[in-house]
């Protein structure tokens, strides 16, 4: 690959997964406001500083792990299948919120929910 070819790679990576990582965030924020509301009044009495540097922690961790769609996506333009890659990207995008929402549920859960 040329330098060209390197540049329009990252450029067109960066386009797209930083336009999907503000769905990405916004679902994820759903999915814990959701768990929040729907656990209240409980959840309003486990809301403290820690729980907040918790979610913090997480959703740090949750952006870290979405760059590992870069990996697979600068591969794949790399590869003979750029152009059917360009065309079906976005299905990894909505795969993989609906993979971190899942997980998201779980953690959200943990922190606010009842224990029994």
């Amino acid at each position: 690959m040329n330098s060209q070819a390197i540049r329009s790679t990252l450029t067109s990576a960066i386009w797209f997964w930083e336009r999907g990582r503000i769905f990405y965030n916004l679902a994820l924020c759903a999915v814990v406001l959701g768990i929040y509301t729907f656990n209240l009044p409980h959840a309003k009495q486990v809301l403290s500083l820690d729980s907040l540097l918790t979610l913090f922690v997480l959703a740090v961790l949750a952006n870290v792990a979405y760059c590992a769609a870069y990996i697979v996506d600068i591969v794949a333009q790399s590869s003979d299948y750029r152009a059917g890659w360009l065309k079906t990207r976005w299905v990894l995008l909505v795969v993989g919120i609906l993979f971190a929402a899942a997980i998201t549920q779980f953690c959200a859960r943990a922190i606010f929910s009842i224990e029994t």
